[in-house]
Parts: structure tokens; C-alpha cells; sequence
């Protein structure tokens, strides 16, 4: 026992190792959850856009046909405007003609005033609701055409839809103006407004004097002796008489067909108002020389009816078609991109403009005006 090695103490023991790990990153906040009605917005926001876009492509199509040709705005492409709302089932259509009288193209609307003026009384007389016109007046005249077709289509629809028409003048139904109102079957005007004019004008200039002053002379080939019988470049003495009386000729026959549009309405009129308004006075004709005339001289001779203001007559037409109270509507053309490119596309060189306080109308050389020629200087 003695002889045994002392004792050797244990080994402390190694600790295990443990391996490094870095220390975890804090869990993300949970996302909050993003209400639906920033979806619902942009979901009507992205329909809305569909649909100006479908129907911005209906009016581009629409606008390259008008271009191309291959298709015409007609009466349904018009809108029905109440300008006076009397809660009735009725309604009385005011259609206006007003400024010169002319089939030309209208760069705003690109449509012309007889073809407007048509379309209109189409739709008037396929709605039921309409129980009369009231025609507005307010025009110096214009082309014989274009002024006779108006009339034409007054006579007409009167005739087949049975429906009035009352002509309300303003302040100027000379000429043109008041052929148009003619073929109405009861016609008020106040008594200050302008009308009469009845006649024909065909107006030009003579420039040869002109052209031999500054040394030019024409060099004319035709193919009968009456082919430059209009011409501006002809001297005096090459204007012969038989030329004149021509013209003259076309003048006689046209302001005829003005007369008897004058008697024939004015005829009918009294017939359909039963003895009441105005007859033509016996002489009329004497005054049917181009003369203008007050309201009240036009009342005294039997072109108008009755001299009263428009509120009037709405009243009259009320009684005329025999009902107490109507809406007043008006067929206008609805804004669209042709008629942007129409404003916006012109592009005009400058020019310059006397301003002499009032329009001067475009009057063409050869052509036959129904126009007060007080507006021709």
C-alpha cells in the first residue's frame, strides 16, 4: 500500500462545442391588408376610359367617312333641344332661317342650310308630339335655289302632315326672307321689322375699262356668239341688244314664279285660316317693284297677318293648332370631331376687312338673287 503512486487528479473535461449562429433577424411587421376600394376606383376609372375610347373611335370612323364620302349626316344624327319647358306633352318646333339664304357647305356644321332646314321637318312631322312650326325669320334673302327649295319644303310638309307652320319675322324677312314665309299659313312680323323686296337681282361688274387703261386686252374663243354673253371683260357697244333682252328675259320669267308664290300663299293661307288675318290688297303687285316695307305697311297690304312679338306668336300658334300649352324645341347638330376639324383645320391667308357695321354678302357674278338690293352698296 505504501509503495502505490499517488493518486493523479481528473482532467477537467472539455466543454462541448457550440457552433457559432449570428443572431436571427426581427420577424416583419405583418403587412396590412390594403382596403378594396382603391381597386373599385381604379376599375371605374379603367371603364370610363373603355368607353370614351369606343366612343371616341365611333366619331373618328364617322369623321372619315364624312371625309371619304361614303357616308352623309342625316336627320337622325340631330339633337332635340328644349329651349322653353311648359311640362307638356306637346311640343312646337322653332326652326330658324336666318342670314343669307344658301345651299353653299357650312365649314362648322358641313351641311348646308336647305339640307339642315329639311331634316328638320322630317323628324317634325315623323313625331306626333309636334303639333306645329314656328318658322324664325330673320334674313335679307339670297339665292333663288336655295330659297325656292325652302319653299318647296314648307308647302310640302303643310300639305302632307297637315301640320301649321306660322312664320314669326324678325328684324329684317326681305326678299328671300319672305319667300320663305309666303307658303306659311299665318305670318306676323312686327311692326318695325323690314321686309318686302319682292324681286330678282343678277348683279357684276363691266372691268374692260379698267383693262384697256392698264393696256390688257382678252383674247375670247367660243363656240356660239352668246357663250361670253355675261362676260366683265366686254366693252359697251360689244353688249348687244339681243343679249340684254335675254337676260332680262330670265330676270321677268323668275320674278313671275316670286309673284305667284306670293298670291298662291297668301291665297291658301286665308282659306285654311277661315276669313281671319289679312288678303292680299288689289294692288299689291304696285308694290311688289323691289321696294322695301315696314311691318305696318306689309300688315296694310295683306303679306302679314298679324303685327305682334314672338311671345304672340307662340300664342297664335297655340290657337292655330288648336292646343293650350307646348314645349318649344329646337333640332340642332351635336359638337363632334368632324366638326373640330372643320373650326381648327382651315387655315385662310390674311386678309383685310374693312368694317363698315355690317356683313357684306357674298353675291356671285350671273348667278339670280332673291336680296333686298339695299345690301348690294
Amino acid at each position: 500500500m505504501e509503495n502505490q503512486p499517488p493518486a493523479v487528479p481528473p482532467l477537467p473535461s472539455t466543454p462541448p462545442l457550440i457552433p457559432h449562429t449570428p443572431p436571427l433577424s426581427p420577424l416583419p411587421a405583418p403587412r396590412k391588408r390594403r382596403s378594396g376600394t382603391i381597386w373599385k376606383v381604379l376599375g371605374v376609372l379603367g371603364l370610363i376610359v373603355v368607353l370614351l375610347g369606343v366612343a371616341g373611335f365611333k366619331m373618328i370612323v364617322r369623321f372619315a367617312d364624312a371625309v371619304s364620302g361614303s357616308a352623309r349626316l342625316d336627320e337622325r344624327a340631330l339633337e332635340e333641344v328644349v329651349v322653353e319647358n311648359n311640362h307638356s306633352k306637346n311640343k312646337i318646333a322653332v326652326v330658324d332661317v336666318q342670314g343669307i339664304i344658301t345651299d353653299q357647305m357650312d365649314q362648322f356644321t358641313g351641311m348646308g342650310m336647305v339640307r339642315f332646314i329639311k331634316d328638320q321637318f322630317k323628324l317634325i312631322e315623323d313625331d306626333p308630339a309636334v303639333k306645329a312650326v314656328l318658322l324664325k325669320v330673320d334674313s335679307p334673302g339670297g339665292e333663288v335655289l336655295a330659297s325656292d327649295d325652302i319653299y318647296r319644303i314648307i308647302a310640302n310638309f303643310q300639305k302632307e302632315s297637315k301640320k301649321p307652320v306660322i312664320a314669326s319675322m324678325g328684324g329684317l324677312a326681305a326678299s328671300g326672307g319672305y319667300y320663305v314665309s309666303a307658303p306659311c299659313q299665318w305670318i306676323v312680323a312686327n311692326e318695325l321689322t323690314i321686309t318686302g323686296s319682292i324681286g330678282v337681282i343678277m348683279h357684276g361688274y363691266n372691268y374692260r375699262g379698267l383693262m384697256n387703261k392698264i393696256g390688257v386686252r382678252p383674247e375670247v374663243f367660243k363656240s356660239g356668239k352668246f357663250k361670253d354673253m355675261l362676260s366683265g371683260d366686254k366693252e359697251q357697244e360689244e353688249i348687244t341688244a339681243e343679249e340684254r333682252a335675254m337676260v332680262q328675259s330670265l330676270i321677268d320669267e323668275t320674278f313671275g314664279k316670286f309673284q305667284s308664290v306670293v298670291a298662291e300663299g297668301r291665297k291658301n293661307a286665308t282659306k285654311k285660316n277661315s276669313g281671319q288675318g289679312r288678303e292680299l290688297a288689289k294692288n299689291w303687285k304696285d308694290y311688289a317693284d323691289g321696294r322695301i316695307l315696314s311691318g305696318k305697311q306689309a300688315y296694310d297690304l295683306g303679306f302679314v297677318d298679324e303685327l305682334v312679338d314672338f311671345d304672340a306668336a307662340v300664342e297664335r300658334t297655340l290657337a292655330i293648332a288648336d292646343i293650350e300649352d307646348a314645349n318649344l324645341v329646337e333640332y340642332r347638330l351635336p359638337m363632334t370631331f368632324a366638326s373640330l376639324f372643320r373650326i381648327f383645320g382651315k387655315t385662310e391667308a390674311p386678309k383685310i376687312q374693312v368694317d363698315l357695321g355690317m356683313d357684306h354678302p357674298k353675291i356671285q357674278a350671273g348667278r339670280l338673287y332673291f336680296i333686298s338690293s339695299s345690301l348690294l352698296h
